[in-house]
């Protein structure tokens, strides 16, 4: 019924596989907007290019993904496209929200270099090129005290990035609740926002891409304001 009156139909669905499985039944394109704890490969092709944008290459770097890592969709998707370029990740979690063990049997098919920490200090960071902060994601969570227990296990303040490189950036893909405090946005290594913007570009480009529409056509379409 949607397809009948869509060009393209964006879908977040809690189920994994909701994406893939709409894709299967309809000849109108699907873009995955999030599907349940499995992927979110919009967010992800902005987390590139804020990457990019920020260190000036995708190659060789030293990537901090911190939180929920376990139900965290965003990080999954950015281990998978980040094999491309020879990165080194640290895991930081908690026990009960550490990488699932299929992503960790990723990294050793793709010879992605991994180490996984527990503690979450200045130390522990100050080799990070990318800081990739996540929220502890309640609604994952049938137990709400296992919540409580973890949800203030990991919070940036401005006094850990005393340690930090210069080119260092702190990414999330937002919302946050209080893993970041607020004193760290006028932080010159913060880029949350910025990446949020960067949000707009990544999807216009999927949208062109997946309709068969050009970067010239874009450029000499006339209708285009700025």
């Amino acid at each position: 019924m949607v397809a009948n009156y869509a060009d393209v139909i964006v879908m977040r669905h809690f189920i994994e596989g909701a994406a893939q499985y709409a894709s299967e039944v309809t000849e109108v394109p699907i873009v995955n907007a999030g599907d349940g704890a499995h992927q979110h490969p919009s967010q992800c092709m902005l987390d590139l290019y804020s990457i990019y944008k920020t260190q000036g290459t995708l190659e060789n770097l030293n990537i901090y993904l911190v939180g929920d890592l376990k139900y965290g969709r965003t990080v999954h998707s950015l281990i998978m496209a980040m094999r491309h370029f020879n990165p080194t990740f640290h895991f930081v979690a908690p026990k009960e929200l550490a990488m699932p063990q299929e992503y960790k049997l990723y990294c050793k098919e793709h010879g992605i270099k991994y180490t996984e920490h527990t503690a979450f200090n200045e130390k522990v960071i100050a080799d990070a090129d990318i800081l990739y902060m996540t929220r502890v994601q309640k609604e994952r969570f049938s137990d709400l005290m296992e919540y409580e227990r973890v949800k203030n296990v990991y919070v940036l303040n401005n006094d850990m990035l005393r340690l930090a490189k210069p080119n260092m950036k702190i990414l999330h893909p937002l919302p946050r609740v209080n893993e970041i405090a607020y004193d760290v946005d006028e932080n010159p290594h913060a880029y949350y926002i910025q990446q949020a913007g960067n949000g707009l570009f990544a999807r216009e480009a999927i949208f062109c891409d997946v309709l068969g529409i050009s970067l010239e056509e874009v450029k000499n379409d006339k209708t285009i304001i700025g």
